[in-house]
């Protein structure tokens, strides 16, 4: 046996399951993940960006641990198309941005958010075409701006608008989904777009574009994990075999670059110079719960939207936030 690999697992399982809280023990994530209720079934939604995702992927992890369940991945766009099909009985767990899960909560999907990765503030960006006029933020006032409705770009323009002293209604959103705007920004149809990585880091690479302000100046920028509320509680040690392995998946970023670019690269089919400019971008991140400064930074997303009138009702993030005490 090896007992420094046996020791290395052991420690990272007595964190992940000290995090969880007292109640999470006594569920005994074993080595072969045994769920208080047999796991069947395990859809994942997932998005080119999803890099703890993606290399648990591509290495068959949750396959090995869960060999009596049927694993499902299933690639999407961007957030919102994931939460649509999340609450709609399509998949179990999923990564969005922090919009997301705002405009379904605020649309009534019973969602619960699991998990969380530190904010990643670079890793988005307002874009304009390099010989653009436009040279402030306060330069948008009248112009067609790309994003994808209820993304994360959406709450990164939304703080563009506010840093510029503008009003909402003093620019022309033109929602597209990231390969349509992409399309538009290229044809100079729209004045700038607001983006996520690992499209931002294509088009810089490939166009050049000028960056007028990134997630650094505006917006945490930060990724979540959800799933449904049956899932969720009927599978907290799922939960928590998860947390270990995306976390390790993590580790294999920061230890072993060359070997996560290969595999995020031989997934998405995107150049290993693009993928390599926004794992550069993307800081250490393991996954847990959600801290409560987490969960504030996540209603101010939501206070944001409302008051803009962007979304129907007010939300109280905490509401769906899940808990392993409450797990039944």
């Amino acid at each position: 046996m090896d007992t420094t690999k046996t020791s290395e697992r052991s420690t990272l399982r007595r964190r992940m399951l000290a995090i969880l809280a007292a109640a999470v023990a006594a569920w005994g994530v074993g080595a072969q993940a045994q769920s208080a209720q047999p796991l069947q079934q395990l859809r994942i939604g997932y998005q080119k960006a999803a890099v703890n995702l993606v290399i648990i992927k591509q290495q068959g992890t949750l396959e090995k641990r869960f060999p009596n369940a049927k694993v499902q991945w299933i690639e999407f766009p961007a957030g919102p198309q994931l939460l649509e099909a999340l609450a709609v009985g399509s998949l179990e767990f999923g990564l969005t941005g922090d919009s997301p899960p705002v405009f379904a909560q605020a649309a009534g999907k019973d969602l619960l958010y699991v998990g969380a990765e530190p904010p990643k503030p670079d890793s988005s960006a307002v874009l304009v075409p390099n010989d653009s006029p436009i040279k402030t933020l306060a330069g948008l006032k009248g112009k067609k701006i790309a994003l994808q409705k209820g993304s994360s770009a959406h709450y990164l323009l939304v703080r563009a608008v506010e840093k510029a002293g503008l009003q909402w209604s003093d620019i022309q959103p033109i929602y597209l989904a990231p390969a349509d705007a992409r399309a538009a920004f290229e044809r100079k149809a729209v004045d700038a777009w607001a983006i996520w990585d690992p499209f931002y880091a294509a088009t810089e690479l490939a166009l050049k574009p000028r960056a007028l302000a990134t997630g650094r100046d505006l917006s945490s920028n930060n990724s979540f994990y959800l799933a449904s509320r049956p899932f969720a509680n009927q599978h907290a040690d799922v939960l928590a075999v998860l947390y270990e392995e995306l976390t390790r998946a993590d580790r294999l970023v920061q230890e072993n670059r060359p070997a996560a670019i290969k595999l995020v690269s031989d997934f998405s089919g995107l150049d290993a110079g693009v993928v390599s400019l926004f794992i550069q971008r993307r800081p250490r991140s393991p996954v847990g719960p959600l801290s409560a400064q987490t969960v504030a930074d996540q209603q101010r997303v939501a206070d944001s939207f409302f008051k803009l009138g962007l979304i129907p009702r007010q939300v109280r993030v905490s509401e769906v936030v899940w808990r392993p005490e409450n797990a039944k």
